[in-house]
């Protein structure tokens, strides 16, 4: 499924609320908060033959994010710790900054504090990383299609897991309804009605990818495939790109599941609707039914075209990059890592798409791998690998 966005607020600027959560000193911030890290280090980029009919063709490889395998890693512990920071700014009546949050008065702020979100497993492990970093306390919600793997993978920063029957979004909605009645605070990649501050941070973490990959492409790209969830990746890599470039930003595409594509369908409304649930997909962290309402605002206005992939075109992309031909790099793409190349790939080979987009031989296309073997045993089970065999499949705490 393809569609153009042909929302009222398409083209419009963002709103002044978000043009700060996603412009250049919110990127800076996180940047500062990233460099404070002790296993910080920037993620590669790699360029890949533009065998697709375009001019170039880069992978920004978030699969060795901060040990955590995912760029969800710069999200949910860049929120916590900002949050931890403005709780101590307020109980200390004084400006505090990140390189204090090791003092033993930040940690004793800290400690009493309790963070909780619901997860698919990346941003549950990003939150659970950063509360383990501040010395906070963390909870975490995980609904019945989650892996014991990807549950384990959380717990060993020291969350406390809660199971949730049902699928992501009733997770969403138990873990905000337990939060507020034993107050903790409630760090969430997705936004609702009224809650939409700590969303953003997480969003703002996430611009740090684009900032990196500005610093080493050659040319600003032409076009970049952003695969969505609820939409907070793709709509926080979209919005930080139109503030830096301005008038010469990228064709935005956004590609998502076929089985789980409540921003496309969301698009086709033109309002935020939840779709009907449907048969699991293979790329679990794609698979929401509901957008985040922060992502949606900035999306109808920058989202130029918005897609689906099928279960099959996910897993040929992991295959293919594991497996590069001539002396290409091997990139470690989890289902959902790989669903913007996806995107890519069956746009080119269709012509009317390929003409709505733009794409010619003159294109240079940015994609993000979004994770890479963040549950070593299904990744081995798609390629056809060992887990041992699994290039980085026991990620460093």
């Amino acid at each position: 499924m393809f569609l153009l966005n042909r929302h009222l607020d398409y083209r419009q600027p963002l709103t002044e609320e978000d043009a700060a959560t996603l412009g250049l000193a919110g990127a800076g911030a996180a940047e500062r908060f990233l460099a404070s890290r002790d296993n910080h280090a920037e993620t590669p980029l790699h360029a890949l033959p533009a065998e697709l009919g375009i001019g170039a063709l880069h992978v920004k490889d978030e699969g060795k994010r901060l040990g955590l395998g995912s760029f969800k890693a710069l999200g949910g512990a860049y929120a916590v710790m900002h949050l931890v920071l403005e709780e101590a700014g307020r109980q200390l009546g004084r400006a505090v900054a990140v390189e204090d949050l090791h003092k033993p008065e930040m940690k004793a702020i800290a400690a009493q504090m309790t963070f909780a979100c619901a997860t698919d497993g990346n941003h549950g492990r990003s939150v659970a990383q950063g509360a383990g970093l501040v010395g906070a306390r963390s909870v975490i919600f995980v609904h019945s299609g989650v892996s014991d793997e990807r549950v384990a993978a959380i717990a060993r920063f020291g969350a406390e897991m809660v199971r949730v029957a049902g699928d992501y979004d009733q997770s969403v909605r138990e873990a905000a309804r337990v939060a507020a009645e034993r107050g903790w605070t409630v760090v969430s990649d997705t936004s609702w009605p009224r809650y939409e501050r700590i969303p953003g941070l997480v969003m703002q973490g996430y611009t740090v990818i684009v900032r990196e990959a500005l610093k080493r492409l050659p040319e600003p790209p032409t076009h970049v495939f952003l695969q969505a969830g609820v939409g907070g990746f793709a709509a926080a890599v979209a919005g930080h790109l139109t503030i830096a470039l301005g008038d010469a930003r990228p064709t935005v595409t956004v590609v998502e599941p076929k089985r789980a594509a409540c921003v496309y369908e969301t698009a086709n409304a033109g309002r935020p609707v939840t779709i009907a649930h449907s048969k699991p997909t293979v790329m679990a962290m794609l698979e929401c039914y509901e957008p985040s309402l922060v992502a949606w605002r900035v999306l109808s206005r920058i989202g130029d075209a918005f897609m689906t992939v099928d279960e099959e075109d996910a897993v040929a992309v992991m295959n293919r990059m594991a497996r590069p031909s001539g002396n290409d790099p091997a990139i470690v793409s989890g289902e959902s890592g790989g669903a913007g190349l996806a995107g890519l790939i069956r746009a080119v080979g269709d012509r009317k798409m390929r003409a709505a987009l733009g794409l010619d031989g003159n294109s240079r296309v940015l994609i993000i791998n979004s994770e890479g073997a963040t549950d070593p045993g299904r990744y081995g089970e798609l390629v056809g690998m060992a887990p041992d065999e699994v290039p980085n499949a026991r990620l460093p705490a």
